[in-house]
């Protein structure tokens, strides 16, 4: 509508401009146009007719739009559209089938206790509450006797000073033995047995038990056997593995063949080359009825173990001043020393 208006109002003014040219050019006698900027009446006139029009050319506008125009609360009409034709020669294909549910994949097998248990490996704790009578670590606690027990020999520097110890005090304790050093130091073994104390099986070479298979450790224990039988006349039925370290296979195949596993609850810590003084607060510090203390009468050529040679006496004074009896570990274990 508005596009009319516009048209209506250009085609009267270009009329009126039209007749007025024409006027001017077919009677000479009618003056030139004037100067309507000039001229207040001549423009008001002109004005006040534009604008009537102007006027009445939006109220026909209005009416024509309230006619036609649509409620705000009408609904807006919905086009429904109809679904494509189908190509004749699509019509005869079958329709296609949904698709399956993918299948759950199949449940693994469920894992029972036993071999979920066996998968895993057990620490030394649940290895002697698993093997009490086969995985020892002391005596009974009833009973005020101790045992002394020294690992890593034999060798000619601090085994002979800890047995002169020990005779010079009337003890007997335990030596857990290295089938190659006893080898190369036959007559201590012999000393050793001579003068009454026990002898262990500590393995040949001294290995960590845990990082070898069952046939290297098999063999570490037999072959270390077979050289303290020959030199001390007997099987020794206790073994101590190197740094307390041992499997459940590997104590399983010691069980079924008769030997102990042996270990410790008192650590001297001397093996640090630790002087006397820290040796006698490590042991008196610890040890009470039934405890099997660790000592080293050997090690490294770097060891340094005067330290638990000059503990060793006053250690021995004070367990006795305590009431403590000072045993072999078969006698604090109540078990035969051999096979």
């Amino acid at each position: 509508m508005k596009r009319m208006t516009a048209i209506a109002v250009c085609c009267l003014l270009v009329s009126g401009c039209w007749n007025a040219g024409r006027s001017g050019e077919d009677n000479p006698a009618v003056p030139a146009p004037r100067d309507y900027a000039s001229d207040v009446p001549h423009s008001i006139v002109r004005t006040e007719e534009l604008t009537e029009l102007m006027a009445q050319t939006a109220e026909r506008e209005q009416r024509v739009s309230d006619t036609v125009s649509v409620s705000p609360k009408a609904k807006p009409i919905e086009i429904k559209q109809e679904p494509p034709a189908v190509p004749p020669h699509q019509e005869t294909r079958a329709k296609p089938k949904p698709s399956a549910k993918p299948k759950a994949p199949p449940k693994a097998p469920a894992v029972s206790a036993q071999q979920s248990s066996s998968g895993r490996k057990l620490s030394l704790s649940e290895l002697r509450a698993k093997y009490p009578d086969w995985f020892k670590v002391s005596g009974a606690a009833k009973e005020p006797r101790i045992a002394l027990t020294f690992d890593d020999g034999p060798d000619l520097r601090f085994t002979p000073q800890v047995l002169d110890v020990l005779k010079a005090n009337g003890v007997k304790a335990t030596f857990f033995l290295l089938g190659k050093k006893a080898e190369e130091h036959p007559d201590i073994v012999k000393r050793i047995v001579r003068e009454g104390h026990a002898i262990g099986n500590h393995s040949y070479r001294h290995p960590q038990f845990t990082k070898l298979t069952v046939d290297e450790f098999a063999s570490e224990i037999e072959k270390a056997e077979e050289v303290l039988n020959r030199l001390a006349g007997y099987r020794p039925k206790l073994v101590r593995p190197p740094y307390g370290a041992i499997d459940e296979d590997e104590l399983q195949w010691a069980k079924n063949r008769g030997y102990v596993i042996v270990n410790w609850n008192v650590d001297s810590l001397d093996w640090k080359n630790l002087g006397e003084q820290q040796v006698l607060g490590n042991i008196l510090g610890h040890t009470k009825a039934g405890a099997i203390v660790l000592q080293h009468s050997a090690g490294g050529d770097s060891q340094d173990l005067s330290g638990t040679v000059k503990a060793l006496p006053g250690i021995i004074a004070k367990l006795r001043e305590q009431g403590y009896g000072l045993v072999t570990v078969p006698e604090l274990l109540k078990l035969p020393k051999s096979k």
